[in-house]
């Protein structure tokens, strides 16, 4: 985490400086999503714990607990106050609805998390 907050962001636009900060946290709260609820390899008091000193992201865990939020990114590709038209995020369409094949998510460089593809 320490290297991509010092990484050195010349010739990037200011929101892909960030999407390296956003992947790490989505690996560090997908890694502690599947040790409890998948595999079950840790105990209750320990993924509360790893909740509680924010080494996971406790909202975006709730989310893929849900359907159709699996394979979810990040919460602000879903929020659609942050978006034109008010709606969901372009990483959120799924493949087979797309005009434009290759995409890239303007948050977090997301390529596509919609739970259909």
């Amino acid at each position: 985490m320490r290297e991509a907050e010092n990484d050195p962001h010349d010739g990037k636009r200011k929101c892909e400086a960030l999407w390296p900060i956003f992947k790490i946290a989505h690996q560090k709260s997908r890694y502690i999503f599947d040790l409890y609820h998948r595999r079950k390899e840790i105990s209750k008091e320990l993924y509360e714990f790893c909740l509680d000193q924010g080494y996971a992201d406790r909202n975006l865990i709730a989310k893929w607990k849900k359907p159709g939020y699996e394979r979810l990114c990040c919460l602000r590709c879903m929020q659609p106050r942050d978006h034109n038209f008010q709606t969901t995020c372009v990483c959120r369409v799924p493949n087979h609805l797309r005009e434009e094949k290759v995409i890239e998510c303007m948050h977090c460089g997301c390529g596509g998390c919609a739970s259909g593809d």
